[in-house]
């Protein structure tokens, strides 16, 4: 472990507690089952506010945000996106990267981590199994497999060949067929970010009587637009804005360096002092180890040919908005094999988070 890395870094391994991991993979399951290819999130929300509004929970939906909160609204504001990755069919038989289409490239997607990532994954999906959904409702319509993907230099986007989807229609979603597998301690799926939205989920089932904001889009940078305008609208300021996510890291020996992935920074701005420091005393109290993404980036690139971008996120963005009068956290699952669906946790980072997330009760 690098020097700098490991003085943020508590090697003690928490006692795993087995009951609340499986439980949190019986909410985690069905979840991953349910379509949300972004753009198209609406089905996924309402599978959500269902298993919300069962709590108790004030519920309420806005223009690309689901909103839940408990009886202390105000003691802590958790933030997930709900948006996973999938393909669009943009033509006969054709099929564009949801969250790259020319609809999208409008927002600022420069110098993020996602436009870097096209790059690494383009030949990763030969043989994926996909299934296409009805915009709206979600409703299964059929299933393929895609035999090609590749980068068009002149869409700058990732262009699909898929087998046994030629009869959609341009507009309809297809995501990954997507199972959650666990073998040898390590968690896999497209984990990006149904697993955060599971996380707070399970929090509420346990009694968290804060708020939370479930967003679309954010693969495409949009994400915050949404949070930022539900802030907004009830005139609300705060310095206690954690955003759960998952983070990518190079080998998996990289990724079990940390349970916790936080950050002082990214592109946009930096992060709140105190809630940084807050939550690191908690990783340090419970056993959990943790390190800084920013940190690791800039370490990483004093070797790398072409520098990786310290990324753009949600929380960042709405820091440089507000100037800061909106401002927080990242919480984050260090992961492996970023964007696709197969993307890998440790049990242990999993647990971690649980414990992490349940001390705020």
């Amino acid at each position: 472990m690098p020097s700098s890395l490991a003085e943020n870094a508590v090697s003690v391994q928490p006692s795993q507690d087995d009951a609340l991991l499986n439980e949190y993979l019986d909410i985690l399951k069905p979840l991953v089952r349910e379509p949300s290819v972004i753009g198209h999130e609406h089905a996924f929300f309402r599978v959500l506010r269902r298993e919300l509004e069962e709590l108790g929970l004030k519920v309420q939906a806005f223009n690309g945000v689901l909103v839940a909160q408990g009886n202390r609204p105000t003691e802590l504001y958790l933030s997930a996106h709900v948006d996973r990755h999938g393909l669009l069919c943009t033509g006969p038989n054709e099929f564009e990267y949801a969250a790259f289409i020319a609809g999208n490239q409008g927002e600022n997607m420069a110098d993020s981590s996602s436009a870097y990532m096209i790059n690494q994954i383009e030949n990763r999906f030969t043989g994926q199994r996909v299934q296409a959904h009805w915009p709206y409702t979600g409703t299964y319509i059929g299933q393929g497999r895609i035999t090609r993907s590749y980068i068009c230099p002149r869409r700058k986007n990732l262009i699909f060949e898929v087998d046994g989807l030629d009869y959609l229609q341009p507009g309809t979603p297809v995501s990954f067929l997507d199972r959650l597998k666990i073998d040898k301690g390590v968690l896999s799926c497209q984990l990006d970010n149904v697993v955060s939205a599971a996380l707070i989920l399970f929090l509420f089932r346990k009694g968290f009587q804060g708020t939370a904001l479930f967003t679309a889009e954010e693969e495409c940078g949009r994400s915050w637009r949404y949070a930022l305008s539900w802030f907004q609208r009830h005139e609300i300021e705060t310095q206690r804005f954690v955003v759960l996510d998952t983070s990518p890291y190079t080998s998996r020996e990289d990724a079990d360096l940390q349970q916790i992935t936080l950050r002082r920074k990214d592109a946009n701005g930096t992060f709140s002092e105190t809630m940084r420091t807050e939550l690191v005393e908690r990783c340090e109290q419970l056993g959990l180890s943790y390190g800084f993404k920013d940190e690791y980036i800039e370490l990483k690139n004093k070797t790398r040919p072409r520098p990786f971008p310290l990324g753009r996120t949600e929380l960042g963005r709405i820091v440089a908005a507000t100037q800061g009068a909106i401002n927080g956290a990242t919480v984050q699952i260090p992961t492996t094999e970023y964007h696709t669906a197969s993307e890998a946790a440790s049990l242990s980072a999993i647990a971690g988070m649980l414990t992490l997330l349940l001390s705020y009760l």
